[in-house]
């Protein structure tokens, strides 16, 4: 059955560019609750050594405190599109900061590892919920010339947030313990939380569609399976068992097969969890394959330069977390300038650039050895950074703005799910290669194996970015749908 749309009607597109003030607290709000989100999601890679010991558990075991994260992220993402079309944007947010403000109490209040454990997945499924909400929220109140400076403050989010993670997280532990992790967190997010049931109002239109269950369970196993396979690949633990890795990868392919399957079936009367109609617009397609490519050697690398830097420069972890963090920080804050040259020239002045700048200075790591400076490191990663910066707002912006509204909420939860794919795919194909170079020199332990390893897994990163050059001249700034109805999905 056809869904029957109900609701406010969807923002008008304002020319002049002008954001309302009651839009705009709407979105700082909103801004502000995805920032706590993802502020979370990056402080407990360093609680791991406290886990460990205070509760009396294995480092395989403590390693989990991500992983199911990370694997709950991955499940939740795709029904994101389905669920912001069937539900207010209230409903949804207050949703999201519940689940996000439950589990982190439970995880301050937690006595041992299995509740901790289910803590941690009761916060991810309100974290996954947040971007996709923020994302096309800016889509249907933002008019078209102010979306680029828009979504720059996404990318300040995104960047930010895990840059200030892992410094307040390591404070926190030194000082007062893991749990205090939780504790400074809890309150930030309620007062987000009543801000939001105050004052939020709804945006775009709803559907009276009825849940695919069968779509729900696909999905799970083939987005989850696939990320739960290639995380486990790219993970440093000797004595991998392939076999179970081998399933869990092909019980992933073959879900997420029935389950696009499904979606195009369903998508005939508006029923898809997943709309996958999104993919007709040339525009939106091709951006995410530039964005997987880009977060395959993204991730990948701001994994291995770490451990470069401790195991091949024998840098202390602090020290090695410092000179990661210009690059960070530069990414974040040049999102709204960036947002600001999208609005008034378009994609190809930042993307052909960003494109040039990522890929070069990837290959300029491709030639670091134990000899070489902390500082070449410091600007390598830093212009890398800033590269990504000049391609992932346009990305973000273009891709949405090619579609028309009723997609939106499923292009944000493609956005999001492309970025947990490809993370998980490039951490485990370099993180492999990476694994591989260094047993064979001896370990980690060795200097030399760890920068042979280093050389070798980031030409993989290197080869992938210089891929996306050709993409950068593709990709173009779409034009505003309210004029030109017929370029986008439908």
């Amino acid at each position: 059955m056809s869904a029957v749309h109900t609701g406010p009607s969807p923002t008008v597109a304002r020319d002049n560019g002008i954001i309302p003030r009651k839009d705009m607290a709407v979105i700082w709000v909103l801004l502000t609750a995805a920032f706590v989100a993802i502020l979370n999601e990056t402080t407990m890679g360093m609680a791991i050594p406290h886990l460990i010991t205070d509760l009396g558990i294995t480092p395989i075991a403590a390693q989990w405190v991500t992983s199911a994260f990370m694997l709950t992220m991955a499940v939740v993402i795709p029904t994101t599109g389905f669920l912001l079309r069937r539900f207010t944007t209230r409903q949804m947010f207050l949703a999201a900061l519940v689940l996000f403000s439950s589990g982190t109490l439970i995880a301050a209040l937690a006595i041992g590892f299995p509740m901790l454990l289910a803590a941690r997945i009761v916060q991810a499924s309100g974290t996954a919920i947040m971007m996709p909400l923020l994302m096309t929220t800016i889509m249907n109140l933002v008019p078209p010339a102010s979306r680029g400076r828009m979504m720059g403050r996404v990318s300040v989010v995104i960047s930010l947030a895990p840059a200030i993670g892992p410094t307040m997280s390591g404070f926190l532990l030194d000082t007062f313990g893991w749990r205090a992790i939780f504790v400074v967190v809890l309150p930030i997010a309620l007062v987000a939380m009543f801000i939001g049931w105050r004052w939020l109002t709804d945006v775009g239109e709803t559907t009276h569609a009825p849940i695919d269950v069968l779509s729900i369970i696909l999905s799970a196993f083939g987005f989850g399976g696939i990320v739960y396979g290639l995380s486990q690949i790219g993970s440093m633990g000797e004595g991998i068992s392939w076999a179970p890795l081998a399933v869990a990868l092909a019980v992933g392919v073959v879900a997420l097969g029935l389950f696009l399957w499904r979606q195009v079936v369903l998508q005939r009367e508006d029923d898809a969890l997943l709309d996958l109609r999104i993919f007709r617009s040339k525009d939106f397609t091709l951006s995410m394959v530039q964005m997987f490519l880009l977060s395959m050697a993204f991730f990948g690398s701001i994994t291995v330069i770490p451990l470069y830097l401790q195991d091949a420069l024998e840098m202390k972890a602090v020290d090695a977390g410092l000179v990661v963090l210009p690059g960070a920080l530069a990414m974040g804050l040049l999102g709204p300038v960036i947002g600001r040259i999208y609005d008034k020239h378009g994609t190809r002045i930042l993307l052909i650039p960003g494109a040039f700048l990522a890929a070069g200075m990837l290959w300029l790591v491709t030639t670091l050895t134990v000899h070489s400076s902390v500082w070449l490191v410091l600007v390598a990663q830093t212009l890398l950074s800033v590269g990504l910066a000049l391609s992932f707002t346009p990305l973000f912006t273009a891709s949405l703005a090619s579609l028309t509204p009723k997609f939106y909420s499923y292009g944000s939860a493609v956005i999001g799910t492309i970025q947990q794919v490809a993370g998980a795919a490039g951490i485990a194909v370099i993180m492999a290669a990476f694994t591989a170079v260094s047993n064979t020199g001896g370990g980690t332990q060795v200097p030399e194996a760890v920068a042979a390893a280093t050389r070798t897994s980031i030409t993989i990163a290197a080869v992938i970015a210089t891929v996306t050059i050709v993409g950068a001249f593709l990709i173009r700034k779409p034009e505003d749908h309210a004029e030109h109805p017929g370029h986008a999905a439908h």
